[in-house]
């Protein structure tokens, strides 16, 4: 079967070429197919191909396709080759299999879009660029498909791009995301200096022989691969971009969210992993920006108003746990939330896209309530969705993946009392804000009606996430539950177990601690939202709480810090150097040149007989001056 894995990426390109070419010519509907059916066949191969490599796993652990040679330049000769192994294949799943669903949700949620092409053909590249980043089997292809998906998320964020602040959204997330671009961009030269190679499993295999543990050379390659993980995966300090980034349409933003974008920094650092081995201090680095990250983005969440952006502070917060686990050491712990978010804020951000659209367009909170049931489907999706991302004990397939990563921040041999804290304080405040979020959305007294309600190609793809959300917890229980562990099994192929002290002990007691912070963040939450609210109001009124609450509001003040710091001196320079000596040359020659084109144009009259005798003229003057020479 590796013979068909080209046709994987192949398809959402097919689709994004067919729809780039001729889209605005095809009636809605073959758009709509083209644009959803070349990803849900992707799917459909995506999973024909996982099938066989479950059924009949490779001796060498992993299939390759050579495509053809890239280019040819002394002993530097990269090649199109396709590598999928047990990391992989969970990441095409992911990839395909969610945005085939999202695909098929935004045939319904676009329909009535006048650029309606155009967003199919962007969202088939984004695909097709996350999928080539995921197959490379060398750095310089992933980083052709790590460019692609940072091009497509500017494209689709900006989609709207008649609101100026659409495309200020879209600026902010390209030029932030190419600051950690030009780091990684660095690592790889740093990389084929040191090891003449790009081939990625030929790094992994040399890194340990020539790099000792700890080498200076391997904490400034593996810093420079965490920047460009940083940036594409929105944590400190370049998470600024990704609430702004709400601006594209919900589909988009469930795309971004779940399956491409800002997840590749998960898939680089683990697929990296021996790198970062090497540098024990890196490793601390990790754990402790992504710690940092998820405790920050979730007292932010806790006092958002639009729906989507507590979402998109909760994705913030959520990959932080996925950079505490590979800080950890804990590898397929992170790859396993990795996988189970995917399937529940898919979930999350497309029955939100449903509720926005259904209030024409309403995104605040405090304008929607009464919902659950005037949009049944919609509520009990978004409570499973919901359920999972706050770990509800036992139900949930969030409590499966992130207990993991709680237990591992205590018990690993990289875990420590302070990480586990952190981690755990999150989960609170993610239980906390979830349930806030629900409970305006869906309870109380209806604040804006219903205009319209959502089809059958909406509320499918929900049922079919909550199902997953559901279910897939349970391919992985913790080490106390019994010995299902299929998971990690299948990727320990590729990923080194976890390392545990030797004193860990008391799993059970942990669960139940991180089952008390659940509860005691939903019912915390279910007293200050929906049963005494007041509480709410007069904690506002305490000029202290006020501060601190606008001070998470913002952000914590990074946005106005960068401002301060980095864009207005920029603009500032800008403005006093846009008129310097070096354009007054070219300005110059711009002027002559406007000059003589004006001089010429005056012989432009429209008569033959002047026409005829400058032709006789200039003959003159070039056989006068032949003659005299």
């Amino acid at each position: 079967m590796e013979h068909l894995l080209w046709l994987i990426p192949a398809c959402p390109l097919a689709g994004f070429l067919i729809l780039t070419l001729t889209g605005k010519s095809m009636p809605p509907a073959w758009v709509a197919i083209i644009g959803a059916g070349m990803v849900s066949l992707s799917a459909i191969f995506t999973i024909i191909i996982g099938i066989d490599f479950l059924t009949f796993p490779p001796a060498s652990g992993h299939h390759s396709q050579t495509l053809w040679t890239w280019m040819e330049v002394a002993d530097f000769h990269p090649k199109i080759t396709l590598y999928l192994d047990a990391l992989s294949l969970v990441f095409i799943f992911v990839i395909t299999f969610i945005g085939a669903l999202i695909h098929l949700y935004s045939v319904a949620f676009m329909a009535f879009d006048k650029d309606y092409s155009r967003f199919f053909a962007c969202m088939n590249l984004f695909v097709f660029s996350m999928l080539l980043l995921v197959l490379a089997d060398n750095l310089l292809l992933l980083y052709l498909g790590w460019e692609g998906v940072g091009l497509c998320s500017y494209l689709l964020i900006g989609f709207w791009y008649e609101h100026s602040e659409n495309g200020y959204a879209a600026r902010k997330a390209f030029i932030i995301t190419r600051i950690g671009d030009t780091a990684m961009a660095i690592g790889i030269f740093v990389i084929f200096y040191q090891f003449g190679t790009l081939l990625i499993p030929d790094i992994l295999a040399k890194a340990p022989s020539l790099w000792h543990p700890g080498a200076s050379m391997a904490t400034i390659t593996a810093l420079l691969l965490l920047a460009g993980g940083l940036g594409k995966s929105a944590q400190l300090p370049f998470q600024t971009w990704l609430p702004d980034a709400m601006a594209g349409p919900s589909p988009v933003s469930a795309l971004i969210h779940a399956a491409t974008m800002v997840t590749a920094g998960v898939y680089l650092i683990a697929r990296m992993h021996v790198i970062f081995e090497l540098s024990p201090t890196v490793q601390l680095i990790v754990a402790g920006i992504g710690a940092a990250t998820l405790f920050i983005a979730g007292f932010s969440a806790l006092t958002q108003y639009d729906l989507k952006r507590v979402l998109a502070y909760s994705t913030i917060s959520q990959i932080g746990y996925m950079f505490l686990a590979l800080g950890l050491g804990a590898w397929t712990a992170a790859i396993f939330h990795f996988m189970i978010h995917a399937f529940f804020k898919a979930l999350l951000f497309l029955a939100a896209g449903a509720v926005i659209d259904a209030l024409n367009h309403e995104h605040n909170m405090s304008k929607m309530g009464g919902l659950k049931n005037k949009l049944p489907v919609v509520f009990w999706t978004f409570v499973i969705g919901s359920a999972s991302l706050i770990a509800l004990p036992l139900i949930s397939s969030g409590f499966y993946s992130k207990d993991q990563i709680l237990w591992f921040a205590w018990a690993s041999k990289n875990g420590n009392p302070l990480l586990w804290l952190i981690a755990f304080l999150g989960a609170f405040i993610t239980a906390l804000y979830t349930t806030r979020m629900v409970i305006l959305t869906f309870w109380g007294a209806t604040k804006t009606e219903v205009q319209r309600l959502p089809g059958k190609l909406i509320t499918i793809p929900l049922i079919i996430l909550a199902f997953f959300t559901i279910c897939a917890g349970f391919i992985e229980l913790p080490h106390n539950f019994g010995s299902l562990t299929l998971f990690s099994d299948f990727l320990h192929q590729v990923l080194p177990e976890t390392v545990l002290k030797s004193t860990a002990n008391g799993e059970f007691s942990f669960q139940l601690l991180a089952a008390l912070a659940t509860f005691g963040g939903i019912y915390t939450a279910y007293i200050l939202w929906h049963k005494q609210p007041e509480r709410i109001e007069k904690l506002k009124r305490n000029e202290a709480v006020l501060l601190l609450y606008s001070f998470w509001h913002a952000g914590w003040g990074f946005d106005q810090l960068y401002k301060t710091v980095i864009v207005r001196p920029v603009v500032f320079l800008a403005n006093i150097n846009k008129n310097d000596v070096v354009d007054k040359i070219y300005q110059g020659i711009t002027l002559v040149s406007i000059g003589l084109y004006r001089c010429l144009s005056f012989t432009q009259s429209g008569s033959l007989r002047w026409y005829i005798m400058g032709l006789v003229v200039g003959a003159i003057i070039i056989l006068g001056i032949q003659i005299i020479l």
